[in-house]
């Protein structure tokens, strides 16, 4: 089991409670969709809790930070939706902007791609999203804190590595794709940055 445990249930009442105001009727949308959507396939996480706790605590982070708008707390809440629970992007409620940065959040790998081949190609079209971009860094950041206890040694290092090389370099493009969201991005950057280089160290995982 995670070292670090969320209470599902306070979760959920602290974001339905956010949520409801205007300026969040996607993410309203969104929530009660994931919520019922995973609720059907009864997912779990390797820890062992309801998969729906991961996009959740995914969408809590990220209405507490500043620039963060409706629809990307809606990508949050989607963005395993596709690949996990075979929902058609067509069948998310929201706007095009959101199915954009779901797609681009969900990993397709091709035929004719190595696996190594297909991480490059994802990541390097995050940024085709600022919404992916973004939601991408809340999702890593969950899954850094949320990994102790549950992955492997050898599986940890991977993901250290793999975010270290793949994602950061995304983020610092960002900055300068989006220029109206680089407080966003340079929070996540610093966040994400100081989370893999405490577990490099930890795992003693070589970052240079």
């Amino acid at each position: 089991m995670s070292a670090y445990k969320k209470d599902l249930g306070k979760m959920y009442t602290y974001l339905r409670g956010r949520l409801d105001a205007p300026g969040f009727e996607y993410s309203q949308q969104a929530l009660a969709f994931t919520r019922k959507t995973y609720k059907k396939f009864d997912l779990k996480r390797d820890g062992g809790e309801d998969y729906f706790i991961h996009p959740l605590s995914m969408a809590c982070d990220a209405i507490a930070m500043k620039g963060v708008t409706d629809e990307m707390i809606a990508v949050n809440l989607y963005h395993d939706l596709c690949e996990d629970c075979y929902v058609s992007l067509d069948a998310l409620p929201g706007n095009e902007v959101i199915r954009r940065g779901v797609k681009y959040m969900t990993i397709k790998r091709f035929e004719d791609e190595e696996k190594l081949e297909t991480k490059k190609r994802y990541y390097h079209e995050l940024i085709e999203s600022r919404e992916a971009v973004a939601g991408k860094g809340f999702d890593i950041i969950d899954n850094l804190t949320s990994m102790e206890g549950v992955f492997d040694e050898d599986r940890i290092k991977k993901f250290i590595i793999e975010k270290h090389e793949f994602y950061m370099p995304v983020l610092k493009e960002a900055k300068y794709e989006y220029p109206e969201l680089q407080d966003l991005f340079h929070t996540l950057r610093t966040n994400i940055g100081n989370l893999l280089k405490l577990m490099a160290r930890y795992h003693d995982v070589d970052l240079s």
